[in-house]
Formats: C-alpha cells, structure tokens, sequence
C-alpha cells in the first residue's frame, strides 16, 4: 500500500553506451544509467524534529527504482559491476532531508542486485532547479577496486522545486575504459568485507 508520505511527480531513467573513450574500443560498450524520483518533500518549509518515518516509507521508492534502472540497462542483476545514489534537496528542505535515502537507496539496490558487498557511495546537496549532482560509483563488491571509481553526472531540469526531493541511483556495468592505474582487480576480489 503506498505511503501517504510519497507523491511523485516525475520519474526520470537514463543510460549512456560509452563505446570509444581513445584507446581502442572496448569489446563490449560501457553501459552507465541513472534513475531519478522528483518527488514532494513533506518536511519542507521549516524544521521538523522526527523525519525517519519518510525513510522507511522510501523502501518500496528504491526498489522499483532499482528494478527500472536494471531492466533500462538490459544486462540483469549480474551485468551491473558499479553503484552509486545520491539526493538533491529543494531550496525549503534541509540537508537531513537527503540523508534519508541512505538506507532506502542502498537497500533497494542490494535487493534488486542481490549480490552486492561494498558499501553504497553517496552524494547529497541543497539545490534548485536544474541543480547538477555528481553521483559517485565504486565496485558492488569491494570499494578498493580502483578501475571501477567513476561518478555519473544527473540533472533534471525542472527539478528540484524548493518544496522537493530529487533522489538518484545509479549504476555501471563495468570499469572506465583502459583503466590502468593498477590497485585491486575485480577478478582479483576475495573478501567478504565490502572492502578487499
């Protein structure tokens, strides 16, 4: 059953094929993809002391984005390598405010992925409309795999409005292209930990 504490307005889902970067071209194109909910804040306008109720009721939010996002880039749950997600908070909300999609958005992914280990990198800011936000990405199972940092640049135009939320997740199905600054490989992975 919905939460009366999520209105959507708009959902936005992009993926860019990164085919040639130089060097020569990779034998399979990088997919990189992001989804994005601009949705109202109901915390916005002034402070409000008790605000997790909106993160538990974000859940099922970050799971139908994983599950979009996944389906947009067509590889399945294994094909994505890398994950990130991130907040943009409208002018009359609080930095907090996109601090309640830590859980949420790192759940959701998780379950979507369902063989994820590392830790979810995350980015949040206050903004306006049109604001631009750098999501950052690492490996989905050990944040030191060098070849695999990037970030994923999203920006929604008409979003967010000040009385908003704009939450992001995002994900890759593989390294930059000619990675070659050396660190952990991801075919050298062996712990359980998120980290090595």
């Amino acid at each position: 059953m919905p939460s009366e504490l999520i209105a959507i307005r708009k959902i936005v889902t992009q993926v860019e094929e990164e085919r040639h970067e130089f060097g020569p071209p990779p034998a399979e194109p990088l997919l990189r993809g992001w989804v994005a909910v601009a949705m109202a804040n109901p915390y916005a306008g002034g402070y409000v002391e008790e605000i997790t109720p909106l993160m538990e009721a974000l859940k099922e939010t970050g799971k139908a984005m994983a599950e979009r996002l996944v389906a947009a880039l067509g590889t399945g749950p294994q094909g994505v390598e890398a994950y990130g997600k991130g907040a943009v908070v409208g002018s009359a909300g609080e930095l907090e405010h996109g601090a309640l999609w830590h859980v949420p958005g790192g759940w959701g992914m998780r379950e979507v992925l369902g063989h994820t280990k590392a830790i979810v990198p995350s980015a949040k800011k206050v903004g306006t409309l049109g604001t631009a936000i750098d999501i950052p990405v690492h490996h989905v199972n050990a944040a030191y795999v060098r070849s695999h940092f990037t970030a994923v640049e999203v920006r929604v135009p008409d979003a967010p409005r000040p009385d908003e939320l704009l939450y992001v997740l995002a994900m890759t199905t593989g390294a930059r292209p000619h990675a070659r600054v050396g660190g952990l490989a991801a075919e050298e992975i062996t712990g359980e930990d998120g980290l090595r």
